[in-house]
């Protein structure tokens, strides 16, 4: 064998040492995923806009979902006050409008409401499906599939003005089980509709959710962090009502979180409950609702750097192969 040169040497080292470097980075590196919080205002109640600004920032977030009544009355208060006042109020409390909610007007009837997004710099707007419920297999396959077809001009609009509209998996829609977003994610006919993901009206399942987070990928444009507890719709003590929002209840979150870390989910995360009567805030004060929030918050803060230290003990016993 004839002898390396020095030269042939030296390139043999700088390989293996960038091999090496490269192994120790996927060893050791941690994930720098993070959730992208958005406030949802009716989580205040029907209280004033200049009240719950102040606690966007407070949650971790520098955006606002606005909802109508009978949730809250925020879009309500901007349709008041005018569209350069309420710019104005945002802009004073350094926070923007990242979303728009709006059930009322459905999927058919966000053509002016798209435009005043585009106006105000928002991205997103969450509705409902339209279509019958209860439908499985190749039926529901097929209704999904009609509604895209529906959807196209309103899509033309979104498209025009960058709005995405996401509908959410609402109970008792034709867009309500995991069959019916995974119909949605194949079929739609353009990027700008998406999916608002509620683990609350889906099987209370962490790995099926997970599993349904990376089959659908980034076709989820909001996370609802949000689950079943004892449910919305009949008055509870507020201890058992609070079961909804993530930590209290009995829903495990990690895996959840794993598959969102996996498919580098860019949407919005909401967290989010229904309090009873709709329209009331969750707490009494504007102070204590973002309390709660925040119990939440430091709870999926938790469970992700537990899932992120996870996958880095996983990779030192598996490390990946230098060749």
């Amino acid at each position: 064998m004839n002898s390396l040169t020095r030269r042939q040497m030296m390139a043999m080292t700088v390989a293996a040492v960038g091999v090496r470097r490269k192994v120790f980075s996927a060893m050791s590196s941690p994930s720098d995923f993070q959730l992208k919080y958005i406030v949802g205002s009716c989580m205040y109640g029907y209280l004033y806009l200049g009240e719950i600004l102040p606690e966007i920032a407070k949650c971790g977030a520098a955006h606002i979902d606005i909802w109508p009544k009978s949730h809250g009355n925020q879009r309500e208060q901007l349709e008041d006050m005018g569209e350069e006042l309420f710019a104005s109020l945002l802009k004073k409390h350094n926070v923007s409008l990242g979303c728009i909610t709006q059930y009322k007007l459905g999927p058919f009837g966000l053509r002016d409401e798209m435009k005043l997004a585009q106006r105000l710099g928002c991205s997103t707007i969450v509705t409902g499906g339209s279509g019958p419920a209860g439908l499985r297999g190749a039926d529901l396959k097929k209704a999904v599939g009609n509604f895209m077809e529906k959807m196209k001009p309103h899509l033309e609009v979104a498209e025009k003005t960058d709005v995405t509209i996401a509908i959410e998996n609402h109970g008792n829609n034709l867009i309500d089980s995991p069959d019916s977003l995974k119909y949605l994610a194949e079929l739609r006919p353009s990027e700008n509709i998406g999916i608002a993901l509620a683990p609350y009206h889906l099987p209370q399942d962490a790995d099926l959710i997970a599993k349904l987070i990376r089959e659908v990928g980034n076709v989820v444009k909001v996370f609802y962090a949000w689950e079943h507890g004892d449910g919305c719709m009949t008055k509870l003590p507020k201890e058992q009502e609070l079961k909804q929002l993530p930590g209290n209840g009995s829903l495990d979150f990690g895996p959840v979180l794993q598959a969102l870390a996996e498919i580098k989910y860019a949407g919005w995360t909401e967290i989010f409950m229904h309090p009873v009567p709709r329209g009331i805030p969750i707490m009494e004060t504007a102070a204590q609702v973002t309390a709660e929030i925040n119990k939440s918050r430091a709870y999926l803060s938790d469970k992700l750097a537990a899932t992120q230290i996870q996958n880095r003990n996983d990779k030192q016993l598996n490390p990946p192969s230098s060749f």
